[in-house]
């Protein structure tokens, strides 16, 4: 059996690190299929380190990213951006690093691209652990207060209302409902009472590096991604991911908003601002170069998947839960029931604010057909 290769060496550009880049449906891997192992750190590039914490389910994991920086006292520290779920697995990986990676280092700065709980989760146990502020978009952070506070134990009239709406039988809307309500304060650690907002086109200094906050719309109201401009890197958490598509649904927050809208004219303004050399370093898969051809890519898949629909609301209506086969490759199962209705909403919702259908309510439920 081959010897486990050991991480490459580093050069600011990527360029001589000892792996062969992959190229695969038009973007370029420049570390080829190297990932470091939960808790493991991996020095990326001067001043940027890679490491993994676990997630459940197919995402299986989250990239964090530690970057140098330095205390008030001028002692060395890093700041982390991302910081995994709250939870056992993914505590022992950052002590794991904290005792074996980071010679005896501590944080300055807990670094928040949006509210998910992948994201959000160890932040405020970050946070408190290194006594670091939390540094987030304001919307985003206000987010995950609330629903870390929405922990009752009844799920509320709304979201039975939406699960009816989008055509969810009786039985799953009763199964569902003995679930009872506030997972997402599971997952999430109690964040500080304050944060310091980052916000369009602020400079975050970390360490010797600038990075430049540029705010992405539709998969969270506000989500921050970091640009160092000087070193063509953007931390871009999930507003672009080199293989998966970011979920975009309705959330019962915003009933009515359009976020598949604001997500289409996000990747519009990303492909016109964003340096299409930049290295991209994405919450989940590989480091990867190729930004313009992968903000392509999830275009032309939501617009197809719009127009696929579109045309079939054309031959008879539909409810929501009757469109998934038109948008989703796999069976839709309860595990996964709840995103997939929410996003599919979403689509529809946007179709109806480009006037290409239109919805009517029966027995609680909404049957969409085309204009």
């Amino acid at each position: 059996m081959d010897a486990p290769r050991k991480p490459p060496a580093y050069d600011a550009t990527l360029a001589d690190h000892g792996f062969d880049p992959i190229e695969a449906e038009g973007l370029t891997y420049p570390l080829g299929d190297y990932e470091p192992k939960y808790g493991e750190y991996f020095e990326l590039m001067p001043g940027i380190g890679w490491t993994r914490t676990p997630v459940p389910g197919p995402l299986g994991h989250i990239n964090n990213w530690v970057l140098d920086d330095v205390h008030e006292n001028g002692e060395p520290g890093f700041a982390i951006v991302d910081t995994g779920l709250f939870m056992p697995a993914v505590i022992d990986s950052w002590k794991h690093l904290f005792e074996n990676g980071l010679n005896g280092k501590t944080a300055t700065k807990i670094v928040v691209t949006h509210y998910h709980p992948d994201h959000v989760g160890c932040a405020g146990w970050l946070a408190n652990r290194f006594k670091a502020p939390v540094h987030m978009n304001r919307t985003e952070w206000l987010l995950a207060r609330m629903l870390t506070a929405d922990n009752g134990e009844e799920v509320p009239q709304e979201a039975l209302d939406q699960w009816r709406f989008a055509g969810w039988e009786d039985r799953l809307i009763d199964n569902f409902a003995k679930k009872g309500w506030g997972r997402f304060a599971s997952a999430v650690s109690r964040l500080p009472i304050g944060h310091i907002r980052m916000d369009e086109d602020d400079q975050l200094r970390i360490g010797d590096n600038d990075w430049r906050i540029m705010i992405g719309r539709g998969h969270t109201p506000e989500h921050a991604c970091l640009i160092d401009d000087a070193n063509h890197v953007m931390i871009s958490g999930d507003q672009i991911l080199p293989r998966i598509t970011s979920n975009i649904s309705v959330m019962l927050s915003e009933p009515e908003a359009d976020p598949l809208g604001e997500w289409l004219e996000s990747i519009d303004r990303f492909r016109a601002e964003i340096d299409p050399n930049l290295l991209i370093l994405p919450a989940h898969g590989r480091p990867f170069k190729g930004a313009h051809q992968r903000l392509d890519t999830l275009a032309a898949r939501h617009n197809e998947a719009l127009d696929d629909l579109a045309e079939a609301l054309a031959q008879k209506p539909m409810r929501v839960v009757d469109s998934f086969p038109l948008l989703f490759s796999r069976p839709i199962g309860e595990d996964v029931i709840g995103m997939a209705s929410g996003e599919a909403m979403a689509t529809l919702r946007h179709l109806e604010y480009t006037g290409r259908a239109v919805h009517e309510i029966k027995d609680g439920t909404a049957w969409y057909s085309a204009v």
